[in-house]
């Protein structure tokens, strides 16, 4: 089990690097090639050439892509001086550069953006999980029933709707027309009640239609394992209806659902773009919208990362748990 996880690891740092590097390059090498000085986004158009100079002195833009792609990396572990002469600015680790926009750094933005993305990850994940498995597993067993049909096309209607129309409709009849939820957001810390009032509407919209294809996907599984040798063997031997579904097909079930929680889970980490924008949420996908309007760089590459960073880490450690899972995981 140790070497298998030192391989993950290693693998996972390997992958983070090539991330970095392509983003970084995409970001910085690109805009040059068509002709765009990432200087003048900082400064703006109506700066003097002068000004323009300094910045690019500064933040080093003239380098080389790799030697600006090291200062990055060296910034992210052990922080950045930007210099230009006497002026020098310096940016703790992890420095992930400052905002074309409004010159603050760019980590303490992202960070204040995180707690929002993560309760509305975190939430929502509960709900389609629990939800989402339970209406397959039921499904599966009663197959060809009132609630098996139901269930399947609500799933459908779920995975056929976009967030932003179910989320706008929500919005409409449970905030505007009965005035039943403020949506209003508002930080844990500041009022509980409050930050638990505002997300109801964006669990349930999102996790409706996640809950909708781990149903599908909980229904067709379980429906395959179903008919396997070894429940046969196990119901021949004795075994009750329950210790069967739950210890011998809900496991080997699990094996794809944690396929898709982890790529799933990991991409809303890096920001709900739909259902934050939907929503009003000062969350991380917000801010990449906002970003990309403003062509704003840094937050850009710093949410792309983060992003990725979230995904590999819910690879890791989903594949961590098909070693639990699946002891053959660990002697493959």
């Amino acid at each position: 089990m140790l070497a298998y996880l030192i391989r993950r690891l290693t693998a996972v740092v390997v992958m983070l690097l090539i991330v970095t590097l392509a983003t970084f390059a995409i970001f910085f090498m690109i805009p040059k090639l068509t002709g765009t000085d990432p200087a003048l986004l900082f400064v703006g158009k109506q700066a003097d050439p002068a000004a323009i100079e300094g910045i690019r002195e500064k933040m080093g833009l003239s380098d080389p892509v790799l030697v600006q792609f090291w200062k990055f990396v060296e910034g992210l572990v052990a922080g950045r001086d930007y210099a230009n002469g006497v002026d020098v600015t310096h940016c703790p680790a992890p420095c992930f550069g400052y905002s074309f926009r409004n010159e603050q750094e760019v980590w303490p933005v992202l960070t204040s953006r995180l707690p929002v993305t993560l309760s509305l990850a975190a939430g929502a994940c509960l709900l389609w999980v629990i939800g989402g498995v339970a209406a397959g597993v039921v499904s599966a067993l009663k197959r060809g029933s009132v609630w098996d049909r139901s269930a399947m096309s609500v799933a459908l209607a779920g995975v056929s709707l976009p967030i932003y129309f179910t989320g706008l409709v929500s919005l409409a009849i449970f905030s505007y027309a009965l005035d039943l939820i403020n949506v209003d957001y508002e930080p844990l810390t500041q009022n509980p009640g409050k930050w638990f009032e505002s997300l109801i509407l964006p669990w349930i919209t999102l996790a409706f239609l996640y809950a909708a294809m781990y149903a599908r996907l909980t229904r067709a599984t379980m429906l395959e394992i179903l008919g396997e040798d070894y429940i046969r063997t196990a119901r021949a031997k004795g075994l009750g209806e329950g210790v069967v579904i739950g210890k011998h097909a809900m496991r080997s079930t699990m094996t794809p659902i944690l396929t898709i929680l982890g790529l799933d889970l990991g991409a809303l980490l890096g920001g709900a773009v739909l259902t934050e924008t939907t929503f009003n949420l000062p969350g991380l996908g917000q801010g990449a919208v906002r970003a990309i309007s403003d062509k704003d760089l840094p937050i850009i590459l710093g949410v792309t990362l983060i992003a990725a960073f979230f995904i590999v880490i819910a690879n890791l450690v989903v594949d961590l748990l098909y070693a639990v899972i699946d002891p053959r995981v660990r002697l493959s």
